[in-house]
């Protein structure tokens, strides 16, 4: 494969238009000397003596897969209804990863993606590099399967083709054959398509921007592999392989299925499973060799709150199949490694997705997501201002809780226990108008500061079963008199929070009771801001966030 590097001035004509057009890009990247917040204070995989743990990134990073250009690994995964979606990471070393930019600034169709879909958008997506560009395919599971391309992983993307309508394909995967005929492989939703754990193969054309037919059914899973989905097409010694994981995100296991025929018959085994470690589920990921000849599989694990967070695992091959992990008990299925030696790959310097923010560019750190395609009236970068703008935005009509609210600010677990400081001045104008500091996902809970008969008001708010219309409850309220407050989450092991407010940054009160973080629909809890008010005006208010900072929780 040609030796593709990041071309960073290419980005930058690109998210200035984005920039202002109202859509997040990336912060400015200083250097860890710099900014020692470039580094996680709570999770770095690599354990710096040549070996590294699990998981390599300890956040939501669902569905991930991933592809090597010469001597650089990107990843991309599932983001759902996140805005940006399709994250796109890089690494030199399949240890470290920096995220660097998204693929999808805004998702089609907008007239249904401008209000929040949890649980829909972009499921489990394919990353391959071919002919000088970088491709990614991602479904749709209720209108089809899209294709984005770039010639940089940075960017600009294409904006999405739709090479096949259709409600449930999901998960698809290409493949450019030896001969350059091309083909497509996906499975089926079963919550759309009434059919399920079928993998069907499907003609391509070859520059891949359009099925040639309906497919071909080459392996049905239903009655020994239960939930076949997430696959992924490969070719290696003749054979036609396809990773596909089965029994269930929290539950299953990784399957590989070959055959020396692209439509069959295919030979399958289960290469990857559970065992007797505390890896649940460990499956659905991407196949990827190293120049010196090694090869490895990244995967992901369903750990409830925090999300489906990503693994590495050794990787070999025995008689044409691949061995993953280590085999503890003799099985001859391998089980994930909790540590391991590195990949045999030059040394990179230690890296991890953004985490913090001063808010000192002038745009948006890639770490925050909104729940639908962003407006530009939500928020503000001011850059050398120093501070982030989060305008109030009017509530619906029929609010009931924030499940609905498309204006929510917010990013990753990145650990399984971290505090979260943040800093803020509210703007406040008129009753009514709420600043919030959130724990999101079908359960909730929020620290605000909200403008009460002309009065401020520190208040904790937890909502149950936010899916379901359930209803909020306030657990805790009093007055506070100064407009500038700093709000604390600490995240202790099991995903437990408790919230906490200072007038100084110094001594902090708890307020309300400790809450149990759950995931929202198909992602992790997210942890960040809201900014609403009751009614229309023409002068809303607004929050200046100052910075949010992830640290350890101090003892």
């Amino acid at each position: 494969m040609g030796k593709q590097k990041i071309n960073r001035k290419k980005i930058v004509p690109f998210w200035l238009i984005a920039f202002f057009a109202g859509i997040v890009s990336p912060a400015i990247a200083q250097s860890n000397d710099e900014n020692k917040q470039d580094i996680s204070q709570v999770w770095v995989a690599d354990n710096g003596d040549g070996t590294y743990k699990n998981p390599i990134l300890h956040a939501d990073y669902s569905d991930p897969d991933v592809v090597r250009v010469g001597d650089d690994f990107y990843m991309t995964a599932s983001s759902f209804n996140c805005t940006p979606g399709l994250p796109v990471l890089h690494s030199t070393d399949l240890v470290n990863w920096e995220l660097i930019s998204y693929a999808l600034h805004k998702q089609p169709p907008f007239d249904v993606f401008d209000k929040p879909q949890h649980g829909n958008g972009v499921w489990a997506p394919c990353i391959r590099f071919h002919k000088g560009e970088y491709y990614i395919y991602y479904p749709d599971p209720d209108f089809g399967i899209y294709l984005t391309k770039a010639k940089d992983p940075m960017g600009p993307w294409s904006e999405p083709i739709l090479v096949k309508e259709g409600k449930g394909l999901i998960d698809p995967s290409p493949l450019w054959d030896d001969d350059g005929k091309a083909y497509l492989v996906h499975a089926f939703a079963g919550s759309r398509a009434g059919v399920k754990s079928i993998l069907v193969i499907s003609k391509m054309s070859t520059d891949g921007i359009k099925l040639l037919d309906d497919g071909v059914m080459v392996f049905d899973g239903g009655q020994d592999h239960p939930t076949l989905e997430g696959p992924k097409f490969y070719k290696r010694n003749g054979y036609y392989y396809i990773f596909a994981p089965a029994g269930g995100v929290s539950t299953g296991w990784q399957l590989i299925i070959r055959s020396k025929n692209i439509y069959g018959p295919y030979d399958s085994k289960v290469v990857l499973e559970k065992g007797k470690t505390a890896v649940n589920g460990p499956h659905q990921g991407a196949w990827v060799d190293t120049p010196s000849g090694e090869d490895w599989f990244i995967h992901f694990q369903d750990k409830d709150a925090y999300g489906r967070i990503v693994h590495l695992q050794p990787m070999s091959w025995k008689n044409d199949w691949p061995v993953m992990g280590i085999d503890l008990d003799g099985d001859g299925i391998g089980e994930p490694v909790s540590s391991y030696k590195k990949p045999d790959l030059p040394k990179g310097k230690v890296m991890t997705p953004s985490e913090s923010d001063e808010f000192n560019e002038p745009s948006l750190g890639l770490q925050w997501q909104w729940y639908a395609n962003p407006k530009i009236t939500w928020g503000f970068p001011t850059g050398h201002m120093g501070f982030y703008r989060l305008n109030c935005i009017p509530k619906s009509d029929d609010y009931v809780n924030l499940w609905e609210t498309p204006n929510l600010l917010l990013q990753k677990f990145p650990a399984e226990e971290f505090m979260v400081t943040t800093k803020f001045t509210f703007n406040n104008h008129f009753d009514g108008e709420e600043i919030g500091f959130v724990v999101m996902g079908e359960n909730y809970q929020f620290i605000s500061l909200k403008q009460i008969n002309e009065k401020l008001k520190i208040r904790v708010v937890r909502c149950g079963n936010a899916r379901k219309n359930g209803a909020e409850k306030e657990l805790f309220e009093h007055g506070f008199k100064e407009k500038t407050v700093y709000f604390r989450l600490k995240v202790k092991a099991g995903a437990v929070c408790s919230f906490s407010y200072s007038a100084d940054g110094e001594k902090f009160t708890e307020a309300g009771d400790n809450f149990n973080a759950v995931p929202g629909r198909w992602i992790g809890a997210k942890v960040g801001f809201f900014a609403l008010r009751d009614g229309v005006i023409n002068n809303a208010g607004s929050a200046d966030i100052d910075w949010f900072r992830i640290e350890k929780i101090e003892e």
